[in-house]
């Protein structure tokens, strides 16, 4: 058997069945499906037994304990060279495998990653979302990009590795959030070869409106500096970046705010005293050039969003709505960073933090 196909999965019955139809459509067929339920309250062996007929697919039920077991469970239980992680709700095209096979048949490496696409048939905001996650301009293109501010770390929506490289690296950590860039750092650490597959790409339907979507950044956000504990060297410029970002939008907020108040006040001068009308006016009008300075470059920033993802996605809605996905995906992150850069680095807090936990998948 040459790939193993390792997909946890949590109440996502109807995602799996997408999975699994696009498996069936793989061009290359030398592959096993293990699927590994972790304490859904909603299974989806059924979905799992109607397409045994046409897949080689494993299924095992456990207590939940969170992805990264879930995966390592369904590792210990395959049988194949090659292990390539997925994340349930995923959709591959037919020849996904085949772009595998022929990257490594023609470059060998012992890991290796694809990016993800947003597909045609995703609502407007699972493609805005879709575009903050892997535009240059949001996330510096490390996701998967051709041009990218940092080297490529598989993540574990489409991830994959020698599994006599996995025994050896003991699979994934038991970490809740951050676990795929955990080992992916453990990959580069090891000296194996990890390269981006370009053509292994994958759709990814990711989160369905922004509020799940900030909780997840605000976790990723997070992990980084958990992540940055358990690997001094591994933090980069480009990680500094949302919450530089975030920092930035609350001072330019505070300049606004602070030229509104003059704006006010100038105002008010003007309307209840003839002597300082025109002292009033002057700082309404120095108050408005503050709230404008203030707003110039979050609207300009803005106004790059929506032409580049409008472009790409060819739709003025999905580029309205990749302004708002943008700042949560920075702003999210940003916070995320820089709380738990206060609790660990701060007051030295030793454990792992994380937030939103028990209601992340809600």
């Amino acid at each position: 058997m040459k790939y193993s196909l390792i997909i946890p999965v949590y109440n996502r019955p109807d995602e799996v069945e997408e999975l699994l139809q696009s498996l069936e459509a793989q061009t290359l067929r030398d592959f096993e499906v293990v699927v590994v339920e972790d304490g859904s309250q909603v299974p989806c062996e059924d979905v799992v037994r109607r397409h045994a007929g046409r897949l080689s697919v494993k299924y095992y039920r456990k207590e939940n304990g969170g992805p990264g077991p879930a995966r390592n469970y369904g590792a210990d239980r395959s049988a194949g060279e090659y292990l390539i992680v997925l994340d349930s709700d995923c959709v591959l095209p037919p020849g996904y495998l085949q772009a595998v096979e022929d990257e490594l048949a023609a470059e060998p490496c012992e890991a290796f990653g694809g990016p993800d696409r947003a597909h045609e048939s995703f609502t407007p905001m699972q493609k805005a979302i879709s575009y903050g996650m892997t535009s240059f301009l949001t996330t510096g293109g490390i996701r998967g990009g051709r041009k990218k501010l940092d080297r490529f770390y598989p993540r574990s929506f489409n991830m994959g590795l020698r599994s006599d490289l996995w025994q050896r690296l003991g699979g994934f950590s038991p970490m809740r959030f951050g676990e795929d860039i955990d080992l992916s750092i453990r990959i580069y650490e090891s000296g194996a070869r990890c390269r981006l597959f370009p053509e292994a790409w994958v759709w990814h339907k990711r989160r369905t409106d922004l509020r799940k979507f900030f909780r997840q950044v605000f976790n990723s956000g997070m992990a980084r500096i958990n992540l940055w504990k358990r690997h001094p060297g591994s933090l980069k410029l480009v990680h500094l970046l949302p919450a530089l970002f975030t920092l930035g939008v609350g001072v330019l907020f505070l300049v606004f705010l602070f030229g509104l108040i003059l704006l006010g006040i100038g105002l008010w001068a003007g309307f209840c005293s003839s002597t300082g009308c025109n002292m009033g006016l002057v700082v309404a009008y120095g108050g408005g050039i503050l709230m404008a300075l203030a707003l110039l470059p979050i609207v300009l920033y803005g106004l790059v969003i929506f032409i580049d993802s409008s472009l790409r996605n060819r739709s003025l809605r999905v580029g309205l709505l990749s302004v708002p996905a943008a700042f949560v995906q920075l702003m999210g992150y940003g916070l995320g960073f820089i709380k738990a850069w206060w609790l660990r680095c701060v007051m030295d807090r030793q454990e792992e933090v994380q937030a939103f936990s028990r209601t992340f998948y809600k």
